[in-house]
This record gives C-alpha cells, sequence and structure tokens, in this order.
C-alpha cells in the first residue's frame, strides 16, 4: 500500500484518528471471535457487508451480513476448547479514490486453539483483505476476504491471494 503525506498537520490528524479507529474495529473483531459473542458482530459489520472465506483446502464461503458470518465462525470453531484470534500486524489505506469515508487494509493474523475432543494445540495464520466504511461517524467492516496462509501440520503455505487494490 501507498503511504500518503499528508498536505497539513489537521490532515495528519485526521489521519491519525481514522487509523486509530480502523485498529479499534479490527481489535473488536478479534475480542468479539474470541469470546465468541457473536451477536456484537452487529455493531461491527454493516448490515449487507461481504465476506468471503477461502481457507485453501475447502470450497470458498461468500457470507453476507454479520449474522451469517457469526453463524459461520461459530461452527466452524465450535470444536475447540480454546480459541484465540491473534492480531499479528496491519496495513491501512485512508481516503481510497479521494473518498474520506472509504479505507481498506491487510489484516495478518493466527488462531491459537486447542481440540477438545483430542487436547491437541494448533495454529491457523492467514490475512484479511478489508474494505471500510464510515457511516455514522463511525468505522465499519463493509468488506472482508479472508485467506489461509499456513496452518501446524500441513506441511504446506499457501500462495498468497492477489487483490485489485494491492499496490506493491
Amino acid at each position: 500500500m501507498t503511504s500518503r503525506v499528508p498536505e497539513s498537520m489537521d490532515s495528519a490528524l485526521e489521519d491519525t484518528v481514522d487509523y486509530v479507529a480502523i485498529t479499534r474495529l479490527q481489535a473488536a473483531y478479534a475480542d468479539v471471535v474470541t469470546r465468541r459473542a457473536w451477536r456484537e458482530l452487529h455493531e461491527l459489520f454493516l448490515p449487507d457487508a461481504a465476506v468471503v472465506v477461502d481457507t485453501v483446502t475447502n470450497p470458498v464461503v461468500e457470507l453476507a451480513g454479520p449474522q451469517q458470518v457469526g453463524d459461520f465462525i461459530g461452527a466452524a470453531i465450535e470444536r475447540f476448547e480454546f480459541f484465540e484470534f491473534v492480531p499479528l500486524n496491519t496495513a491501512i489505506e485512508l481516503r481510497v479514490d479521494g473518498d474520506a469515508d472509504c479505507a481498506r487494509g491487510r489484516l495478518y493474523m493466527c488462531e491459537l486453539r486447542q481440540d477438545a475432543a483430542t487436547g491437541l494445540a494448533s495454529q491457523a495464520f492467514g490475512v484479511y483483505h478489508d474494505e471500510y466504511r464510515r457511516r455514522d461517524r463511525r468505522w465499519w467492516f463493509e468488506r472482508r476476504d479472508y485467506q489461509s496462509l499456513t496452518r501446524t501440520g500441513r506441511n504446506e503455505v499457501f500462495r498468497f491471494p492477489e487483490h485489485k487494490w494491492l499496490q506493491t
């Protein structure tokens, strides 16, 4: 992603406020998933938010809205007696195409988990490609595209996903 040099101190302050607000949104998502508090996703996702999940080893899943997202994740992690979603790093681009209410970014993450039936611990690593929208003076997830990068025990690393908005 390209970094933009703010035109003034006011714009630098606005950029900082927006960046912090979006990272707080990402952290809130991690907290909700770790606590399995699916109803709280309604405070993070726009009602029609699109979410695409590509674990690479299963068919791609397309979801719409926070209810479907919570139902899907809840079923996927149900077998784990311990589950923690850990954000690792993020890159955020503000003012996409000059729109102050549109941002996008990448979020690298790790899942720490322990299977209830076997007691085996595992880790999964992946990346989200996000689109954020400011509505009602706050940031929301408008779109999330997730792809797995690797999982312990698989002895393989998956290709890094290409997205049209990625700039190198």
